[in-house]
């Protein structure tokens, strides 16, 4: 069919190549109007027609649309760089290629190249069209003295004319910089140079520019007092990690903020239009420009009652669901993001899948067993610590803050025939500790609608291994002033009467500090914010060509870009954290006063069990640990996880460091890590516990705890958040008022009904909506997603040997995978499964799409 086409070209002895790209919008959900009314055409009916096989829809690429220039790595020009190869265009596309993914082109193109040129190590590619593309690779087979050259590429190329200088993509080998061939050192340079940028201006779409920013752009002091919010990072007051800079406009009222808006993030970090995880993440885009003013509108309408009367009403939720307005309906259900929530039997209803917590038993989450298993295998697992002292004390200032040692005292505590001293010295009793957290906001916090406890529990590890709920503290500030310290009233485990329910309300308090502390610091702050920082040093500092670019890079998949749409839907001023958790204004502030405490050494799971005394060192144990609780699931899978992790990078690492002066020598490596924490880190740059990276071993440390940090960390703290928090009972995220007291109508209602006391206290209807439709969407798996162990493309590294070293790494995770899944069928292991049954797999590697309780994918990508 292309006969016409080829016989045009003078091809002569040519070095023969693949070009694969995909052509623009293939989901490309930034036209989010035309999903909300259900106008399709905006989507895919504009970018680039090459999907197909007729001569016409080639007419784009034909002609002089896309020419690459081959760049030599063994012949330099007069100049000491890589010589330049002619202008060379694609021509016709390949009818059929079977490596082909969804949506990807390919087309031929013949290079002339001779001896006198040598081994193309680089390309330089220009685009004279008006509209942009993927470029996903470049292969040349056949190349003489040496074979198959593979340019694995992933990038988006524009118009050449917004370029200063052609974009360039290297090979797939891996180099030190002392040992780039020297024609290409000066390309490398260059390179990373641009990739820098002048700091200077605002950020265009098309750029590819990586630099910091503070984050000055969560408030809106453009639309009054209430919805500014401080500047976190660059200050001993609120330090925070730096995210990408922007360079937009700043607010009228406060030039040190910038104007809300879209945000900008480097091009190459946006790539997720053609994937199906950015379907997820543009669903947020469509939760808070249509779904949340449409439920707004029906609880306003009185539609629908704000609050559950009873238990039932809450399970309805899944069983029946909710009517809306018909208008309500119209509105939302166009949107994709959505549509599976309704029922398509002509009922205009509001149904959520089934949490996974109540799919077996509806009631299993109010027992004491549940309640503390959670603590250890749900969705928060990474706070409970070991009891080394007693009573518990406090860290607060006590100049500022007056004595806050708890008032717990051990004549309460059920001990099943334990001295206190014993307990102690046994390490059997355990603290989820959020008084010195939420203290210094409660005041604050209780001016507003909310109305909270900072809360101390203390657990006593039985003989079965479970946890045992022995008393809950719950404190306020003191009506005197912060001084004078708090008040506090200490509640105990109760069966029967009023009792029993002031225990359950007790314990929804405790868990409602718990899901801000999870959302906004084991989740937020402690995976998505930290690693920004590294992303951006990453690619600001170490080349394509690097092999700890090469290593780290699959980890940063799409986390600028779910960052950057948190700051505009989720962590913003009046945004949907602030709507339904209970900090509200205050919420992201206090991630800030966490980051202060903040440790990167101690991101290493087995140096953060140490430093919460839920292990000991003990080098005749698995990992040189031995948990406190042997059955912890968090712990025993993530000890598994981490090892592997750490061995593959050990093995990795030494293919190019051989001694600990190969890691000092490395430009580039120094370079990255001086930035990354002096900059990106900067407001913790003088703590004295940052590795210095002179060693082979703290290099490896260092990327082990970034991998880590990036996918097993936070597949443990994110995609439990439906298959538990979607049952709101389980997981409430706000408190509306304190305990009622003896003697008002509030206490009256207590005594009558548990569940009413419990629904009036906890989360109301509408914020449990918003609640669940958005973690809906951030528990659930793309079909695309990548996973640990896995590559997106097999010829990331041309180098065998490291290519061997990863699939050793994901053998081992396989195995881990079935030795895990053999511990939950273990029924002395109670922590496993619980009273809820629902086996702890959130470690395991491998996933299906959609809400699976399990997955760990190599980024932080929604």
């Amino acid at each position: 069919m292309f006969s016409g086409v080829s016989g045009i070209l003078n091809r002569g002895q040519k070095l023969r190549g693949t070009v694969v790209l995909m052509r623009k919008n293939v989901l490309d959900f930034n036209n989010i109007a035309d999903i909300g009314t259900g106008n399709l055409g905006g989507v895919i009916g504009t970018g680039l027609n090459v999907i197909g096989s007729t001569v016409d829809g080639l007419t784009a690429f034909l002609g002089h649309s896309v020419a690459l220039q081959l760049i030599s790595a063994t012949k330099a020009d007069e100049n000491g760089k890589g010589k330049v190869g002619k202008d060379t265009f694609l021509e016709g596309i390949i009818a059929s290629l079977p490596t082909l993914g969804a949506g990807e082109s390919a087309f031929n193109i013949h290079f002339e190249w001779d001896d006198s040129m040598g081994i193309p190590g680089a390309f330089y590619i220009k685009n004279y069209m008006q509209v942009e593309f993927f470029l996903k690779s470049l292969t040349l087979e056949d190349v003489p003295n040496h074979g198959t050259i593979r340019f694995v590429c992933n990038s988006w190329v524009y118009n050449s004319k917004l370029y200063k200088s052609p974009r360039i993509f290297f090979s797939n080998k891996t180099y030190l910089p002392s040992e780039t061939p020297s024609p290409l050192v000066k390309y490398r340079e260059e390179e990373l140079k641009i990739l820098r940028g002048d700091g200077k201006g605002e950020r265009k779409e098309y750029e590819r520019i990586y630099d910091y920013d503070v984050y000055n752009d969560l408030g809106n002091p453009d639309h009054g007092e209430n919805h500014a919010r401080p500047i976190l990072g660059g200050s001993s007051t609120h330090p925070y990690p730096r995210r990408g800079r922007t360079g937009r406009y700043p607010s009228r009222k406060d030039p040190n903020c910038e104007k809300p808006g879209e945000v900008y993030v480097p091009r190459d970090e946006n790539f997720g239009h053609l994937k199906s995880s950015d379907f997820l993440t543009y669903g947020i885009k469509s939760l808070t420009q249509f779904v949340l003013p449409a439920f707004e509108s029906a609880f306003d309408m009185n539609f629908t009652p704000n609050e559950f009367d009873n238990f039932q009403d809450v399970r309805d939720l899944f069983e029946g669901g909710i009517k809306l307005p018909l208008d309500v309906i119209s509105t939302i259900s166009p949107l994709p993001v959505i549509k599976e929530l309704f029922r398509t039997d002509g009922e205009q209803c509001l149904k959520f899948p089934p949490p996974h917590i109540i799919q077996v038993s509806k009631s299993a989450w109010m027992t004491d067993e549940e309640f503390a298993r959670e603590m250890l295998a749900g969705v928060n697992p990474c706070v409970i610590r070991g009891l080394q002292e007693f009573p518990p004390k406090s860290n607060l200032d006590p100049t500022i803050y007056g004595d806050h040692t708890s008032k717990i005292t051990p004549e309460v505590l059920e001990l099943d025939g334990c001295t206190l001293d014993e307990a102690l010295a046994s390490g059997r009793l355990f603290i989820l500790d959020y008084h010195d957290i939420f203290m210094p906001y409660l005041r604050k916090i209780n001016q507003t609608n909310a109305k909270a406890y900072a809360t101390r529990t203390i657990l006593f590890l039985k003989e079965n291994g479970t946890l045992k709920p022995l008393a809950i503290e719950l404190s306020l500030p003191h009506p005197d002033g912060d001084k004078s310290g708090a008040v506090s009233q200490v509640i105990l485990p109760a069966k029967e009467g009023v009792e029993s329910t002031i225990w359950l309300l007790a314990k929804a308090y405790v868990v409602v500090n718990d899901s801000c502390y999870h959302q906004l610091m084991s989740h937020w702050l402690n995976t998505h914010a930290v690693i920004e920082p590294f992303v951006i040093a990453t690619h600001r500092q170490l080349s394509a060509l690097h092999p700890i670019y090469k290593l780290l890079t699959p980890h940063y998949r799409d986390t600028m870009n779910i960052n950057a749409l948190a700051r505009n839907a989720l962590i913003n001023a009046d945004g949907i954290i602030e709507r339904t958790f209970l900090p509200n204004k205050y919420s992201v502030e206090m991630s800030s006063a966490v980051y202060k405490n903040w440790v990167f050494p101690d991101q290493a799971l087995p140096a953060d069990l140490i430093k919460r005394n839920v292990a000991v060192k003990d080098s005749s144990a698995p990992h040189g640990l031995r948990l406190l609780i042997e059955d912890y699931p968090y712990a025993v899978d993530g000890l598994e996880i981490w090892a592997a992790i750490k061995t593959w990078v050990k093995d990795y690492v030494s293919l190019y460091y051989a001694t600990d002066n190969d890691v000092k020598n490395d430009s580039e490596l120094q370079h990255w890590w001086k930035e990354a924490v002096e900059v990106g880190h900067g407001d913790l740059k003088d703590k004295p516990w940052w590795p210095k990276l002179q060693t082979l071993e703290e290099l490896i440390e260092t990327c082990s705890i970034i991998i880590w940090t990036a996918s097993a960390l936070h597949a443990a703290v994110n995609f439990g958040q439906y298959p538990y928090g979607g049952f709101i009972l389980n997981r409430p995220t706000m408190s509306r008022r304190l305990l009622p007291e003896k003697g008002t109508a509030e206490y009256d209602e207590m005594v009558k009904s548990h569940q009413k006391a419990y629904l009036r206290t906890i989360t109301p209807k509408l914020q449990a909506l918003i609640d669940l439709s958005v973690i809906e969407i951030l528990s659930r798996h793309a079909s695309d997603e990548v996973y640990l162990g896995e590559r997106e493309n097999p010829h990331w590294t041309s180098d065998e040997r490291a290519l061997q070293e990863f699939e050793k790494f994901g053998s081992k995770l396989a195995e881990i995978e079935a030795k895990l899944a053999k511990k939950n069928s273990d029924a002395n292991l109670r922590n496993r499964i619980g009273p809820v049954e629902l086996p702890y797999t959130l470690l395991h590697h491998k996933s299906e799409e959609g809400l699976t309780f399990r997955g760990i994918p190599n980024s932080i990508s929604i």
